[in-house]
């Protein structure tokens, strides 16, 4: 399932979830190495061979087709360095695991036909995101994969704004085309949504990219609220030249609702908004990063029991049937590029800014349409404190404002009062530790942190505590509350949230995190997660609820 909603009427499109063979791919020897059937979605990791590999991969399924045809591969997410062959050529390579992808084969024949895919997981010199890391990097197509049979015009995308103007719903509405022929082509578009019947100019698009845009009023729309998470489908038809039928089509899920950040607050619908929730990692034991939609509506359903109304995708986009989820759940969202806790040295690499601008900018053209997602983030904990650092802060935060000024933007710092780029974000976002990390006491520590921001470029911006906690292995029990217990653990989170609730200017507070995930084994202070487990998880991997889940519920609901 590559949505939860119908996304085309006209255009054929195919899931290829199932099983691909599989082989490990040897560099030091010719040969391939032994053969394995995985699923697809899936991780590597979750086969008993390979639980432990790091490095190249190769995926095999063949594709028989019927008649001549366009193909479009559209892949979700595939960790996290990939080529794809089609019957030997590369049609396509992508770095970064969280974000999707297209590779587009024009006029193949009918018959069979080999697709192969190459991944690699492994730590090299070209990866600057991708690193040993407070978290896992699994092998493997993670994300689902799908096969689309497209015209030589097809849609490629659509980027819905909302606003209000006189209390009354409007919208731009950009439709972006791809021309796959070599000779320009008049198209006309027809559109459909909240009962208004979309009128577009027909254009001449040139072979290549162009986008066609408009703005409509909608007097009958609802509001997207956290109450009552109103959606509707956007549904735009391509017609070519000469023809009645449409040759394309895409259908888009959408919600009207504005984010503003007005007196150091946030707005929903002009409305002040508390954000309480958490940090959340795409990780599993039984499948590691690559969810079941049973799996993510579990995930949900138990944030929500808690509570909370906010997610942080920490650290990297989610899939986007999470999002889907949270759009139909009323669950708002900070949705966050993947690039987290790199020092200035790792900043200098030599890929750093190209391959942060890419996420960047499939993270917000993918998954602009989310009602749910009311900021995008950038660079957690990263090397914000010195000049050079802000350099990379500034260019990215202005490069998603580019593309999409409806959102604030914020990026979450540990740096406290050595911050140097708070008046480059909408809101400031601190990672504190107090009861883990430091002794110090919540309230007073947030006092200083608001006081750090006014004084560095913050003042009158909103504020939340992007990150607290502590870590609380599950079952480890004991009336002397030492630390590793869950007492100790719900001990931490009660005074946080003691602290923070009563402070009238903070506009959030996300706990770190939801579930224990695994990390990378590796040097230094990774060492010292025990287990290779970063336990600070309000349930554990396997989602059990630690004594800290009733603590967050006393607070949040």
């Amino acid at each position: 399932m590559i949505r939860l909603f119908q996304t085309n009427e006209v255009r054929k499109v195919e899931d290829l979830e199932g099983m691909w063979d599989f082989c490990v791919d040897n560099h030091e020897n010719s040969d391939r190495g032994e053969n394995f059937s995985l699923p697809v979605p899936g991780c590597w990791e979750t086969h008993p061979k390979l639980n432990k590999y790091r490095g190249v991969g190769e995926y095999r399924r063949t594709i028989v087709l019927s008649e001549s045809a366009n193909l479009r591969f559209v892949f979700k997410g595939i960790s996290h360095t990939t080529q794809i062959y089609f019957d030997g050529i590369k049609i396509a390579e992508h770095y970064n695991a969280y974000t999707a992808f297209t590779a587009i084969v024009r006029k193949a024949e009918a018959g069979s036909h080999e697709l192969i895919v190459k991944v690699d997981n492994s730590f090299h010199q070209d990866s600057s995101l991708h690193i040993p890391n407070d978290y896992y990097t699994y092998g493997g197509i993670i994300r689902p994969v799908a096969l689309e049979h497209i015209a030589d015009t097809f849609i490629e995308r659509i980027q819905f704004t909302p606003f209000q103007v006189e209390g009354q719903w409007h919208a731009d509405i950009q439709v972006v085309i791809d021309n796959l022929s070599d000779y320009a082509q008049q198209v006309r578009l027809e559109g459909e949504l909240c009962g208004v019947k979309l009128q577009f100019e027909t254009i001449e698009v040139g072979p290549g990219r162009s986008t066609i845009a408009t703005e409509h009023h909608f007097p009958n729309a609802e509001e997207w609220a956290l109450e009552n998470p109103r959606l509707y489908l956007l549904k735009v038809k391509l017609f070519e030249p000469g023809k009645n039928e449409p040759v394309d089509d895409l259908i888009e899920r959408v919600g009207f609702r504005t984010i503003t950040t007005h007196d150091a607050r946030i707005q929903l619908n002009d409305r002040d908004i508390v954000l309480k929730g958490f940090n959340r990692h795409e990780d599993h034991p039984a499948v590691g990063a690559a969810f079941p939609l049973s799996l993510m509506a579990h995930d949900l359903e138990l944030i929500i029991a808690s509570g909370s109304n906010c997610v942080r995708t920490s650290h990297y986009p989610n899939d986007e049937r999470f999002l889907d989820l949270c759009d139909e759940k009323g669950i708002v969202v900070w949705e966050e590029n993947h690039a987290r806790g790199l020092s200035l040295e790792q900043m200098q690499h030599p890929l750093f800014a190209q391959q942060c601008e890419d996420v960047n900018r499939e993270m917000v053209e993918q998954h602009a349409n989310h009602p749910s997602i009311i900021i995008w983030g950038v660079l957690n904990e990263c090397a914000s404190d010195t000049l050079e650092g802000r350099a990379h802060y500034e260019r990215q935060l202005k490069q998603i404002r580019a593309m999409d000024a409806s959102r604030p933007l914020t990026f979450a710092t540990h740096h406290r009062d050595k911050e140097l780029c708070l008046d480059l974000a909408d809101i400031v976002s601190y990672n504190l530790y107090p009861g883990w990390y430091t002794d110090e006491d919540p309230g007073e520590l947030c006092d200083q942190a608001r006081a750090w921001a006014d004084a560095a470029g913050g003042a009158g911006k909103p504020m939340i505590l992007s990150e607290f906690g502590g870590d609380g292995y599950y079952g480890h029990r004991d009336a002397t509350r030492v630390r590793g217990t869950e007492e100790r653990q719900a001990d931490i989170i009660d005074a946080n949230l003691s602290a923070y609730i009563s402070k009238s200017y903070l506009s959030g507070m996300l706990i770190w995190q939801f579930c224990d995930c695994r990390v990378a084994e590796s040097t230094g202070w990774l060492l010292s997660r025990a287990g290779t487990q970063n336990s600070k998880g309000i349930v554990d991997r396997y989602r059990r609820p630690k004594l800290a889940y009733a603590v967050v519920q006393k607070h949040f609901l």
